[in-house]
């Protein structure tokens, strides 16, 4: 059986951060081919300036497009996106837009990622995440029915300041990741 995981990064959370890197091991285990989008030239300073970060977006969107093109979707039996902020909004518009059948992980969503709606899809925030309106995105979430575990005082990264926690955390993250997947 052929099975498929596409990676989307986070404006400066690239592929060998923890979340990704273990839940890209994670999915390599699971017998997943994995394809891992590099964003280039993004803005860097984005936090807080809503044209900025549709800027970053769109650029974001159209190197996914670009990186994705030779993929023929329909030869896997099996396709998950999993992305980490931005890369959550890139996933679901990407999976809306091409009216794919595919599982989908957000790590740290943005507030516009709900705007491309979402079927099978788990996501995670942490309640001190600087990047969201964390209580706007949980009630988004719970609105759309989508499972959404939130980390107390952890930022946008799901670390709380704390090694030993952040390690905890990695690994209930990816342990529920695996659950999902799996079930």
């Amino acid at each position: 059986m052929s099975k498929l995981t596409v990676v989307l990064p986070g404006i400066g959370y690239h592929k060998d951060k923890p979340l990704l890197y273990y839940s890209s091991k994670l999915m390599m285990n699971l017998g997943y081919e994995v394809i891992s989008i590099e964003y280039h030239d993004l803005p860097s300073k984005v936090k807080g300036d809503k044209a900025m970060m549709r800027k970053a977006f769109e650029l974001a969107f159209a190197q996914c497009e670009e990186q994705l093109s030779g993929v023929d979707f329909s030869g896997y039996e099996e396709v998950v996106f999993i992305g980490k902020s931005i890369g959550t909004a890139v996933v679901a518009k990407y999976v809306s837009d091409h009216k794919l059948s595919a599982r989908q992980v957000w790590y740290t969503p943005v507030e516009e990622t709900f705007a491309f709606g979402s079927e099978d899809v788990i996501a995670f925030i942490g309640d001190d995440d600087p990047w969201s309106d964390v209580e706007h995105v949980k009630s988004v979430a719970n609105d759309m029915g989508i499972p959404l575990h939130s980390y107390p005082e952890c930022n946008h990264s799901l670390e709380c300041g704390d090694v030993g926690r952040n390690i905890e955390i990695v690994g209930d993250v990816i342990k529920k990741t695996d659950q999902y997947i799996n079930s």
